[in-house]
């Protein structure tokens, strides 16, 4: 298991992007957060297994019916785990 950081660009705030990420998530067993940065992307962090990540890319770029996904970039953050359970929306 590792933490990878996710950057989602596109119409992704104001659209009940991170809810329906985060309902998602946890519903597949996904820990992470999710937040709105100021310059209008949504950041995301998840534990995920190396199999995992195109599922969970997938999951991204779904979001929600009013959400459009144009770019998801990511990288691996660190080998560190997640303190606490659930996907959660900061």
């Amino acid at each position: 298991m590792q933490l990878y950081k996710f950057i989602v660009n596109g119409k992704v705030q104001g659209v009940f992007y991170r809810k329906s990420v985060s309902q998602n998530a946890m519903r597949a067993g996904y820990k992470g957060t999710i937040k709105n940065l100021r310059n209008g992307t949504v950041e995301v962090y998840a534990e995920l297994l190396d199999d995992e990540i195109n599922g969970f890319l997938e999951l991204l770029r779904k979001g929600s019916h009013l959400s459009e996904v144009n770019d998801i970039s990511y990288v691996l953050a660190s080998n560190e785990r997640l303190e606490y359970d659930g996907f959660i929306i900061l």
